[in-house]
């Protein structure tokens, strides 16, 4: 069996993964397996999306002990960050200390555990100075406290890479939606805030004039490609963009969120966000070129949005 850990399992990205890797058991033969750990301090996760069969560890990515729960370890996803850009704006120390400090402790770890490859979080806020659309992953531009120790942390990556010779991927997400979606950030994903507010009969908020574009991709075409940095070669030592390739309005994602929801509320225009990019839209040739396709559309990944929200009203967790 390979053992993969996954930082931040706990978090949107990570339970996914961890739920995607936990079911390919399902078809494959007993030594093809993935044996799935997770590492997280539950700062921002929720234990009740680590999926079952998960060998979790609450721990943070800065502690000391953190070479002890990489031994046997095949294979990490580091995806553990501090990633809402107004936090990251509000506090650049404690994101330096996550972002930077914490992904240093995690190369290490690795290191010194003999882990074999490490798939790591970037993100498409490198781009937040680009005027090149579709981008490519060479136009680098970071802006944001958030964005700029996303670019710090590749430095000491691409040291770990160059010095000590460990095998490493970098993936830059570009708006990942879907189930699990962490809706209690402090200015949460603006689909989930959307939905949440309709479904509770509230104007939703926009920040801005809502003519900011994004590119929207599904989590469970993100983990088509986490696979794939799980098993292709072709992956090592390379940096590939994840989005759709399609750049979408905020307005047009309300208008498509309220013809789903069955709900129309005027919404309600705040201040815009600083150290956000105007429009992000990803050049995906890179990741094309080995094989991967995100497969699912805009209106058909909002379906599944919103069925998982409605179950968390369902259950209570999102008050009505």
């Amino acid at each position: 069996m390979k053992t993969v850990l996954i930082t931040g399992v706990a978090g949107f990205i990570g339970s996914n993964l961890a739920a995607r890797l936990l079911s390919e058991n399902e078809t494959r033969a007993a030594d093809e397996r993935y044996q799935v750990v997770g590492v997280d301090n539950l700062s921002y996760g929720l234990r009740e999306n680590i999926p079952a069969g998960v060998r979790f560890h609450e721990v943070d990515i800065r502690a000391k002990s953190l070479p002890e729960v990489f031994q046997g370890v095949d294979v990490v996803f580091h995806l553990a960050a501090k990633n809402c850009i107004a936090d990251c704006q509000a506090d650049p120390v404690e994101t330096s200390d996550i972002n930077v400090t914490g992904t240093v402790n995690v190369l290490e770890a690795a290191r010194r555990a003999g882990v074999g490859k490490v798939v790591y979080a970037e993100s498409a806020a490198l781009y937040e100075g680009s005027r090149v659309f579709p981008t490519p992953e060479a136009d680098v531009h970071p802006e944001s406290f958030y964005a700029t120790s996303k670019f710090a942390a590749r430095h000491f990556a691409d040291a770990y890479a160059r010095f000590d010779g460990l095998a490493l991927t970098a993936l830059r997400y570009f708006c990942v939606y879907g189930p699990a979606q962490d809706y209690r950030r402090t200015i949460p994903p603006v689909m989930s805030a959307f939905i949440i507010r309709l479904l509770q009969g509230r104007p939703p908020i926009i920040h801005g004039t809502g003519r900011k574009r994004r590119d929207f991709v599904f989590v469970d075409d993100i983990n088509d490609f986490h696979l794939r940095s799980l098993e292709d070669p072709r992956t090592n030592g390379r940096t590939f963009n994840l989005g759709s390739g399609v750049s979408t309005s905020v307005l047009e994602v309300l208008e498509l969120v309220s013809d789903l929801v069955g709900v129309r509320i005027d919404p309600v225009f705040r201040p815009d966000l600083p150290g956000e990019a105007e429009t992000t839209c990803a050049d995906i040739r890179a990741a094309r070129e080995l094989g991967w396709e995100p497969r699912t559309d805009l209106r058909t990944g909002l379906r599944k949005a919103i069925d998982y929200i409605r179950g968390e009203f369902a259950a209570g967790r999102i008050a009505t």
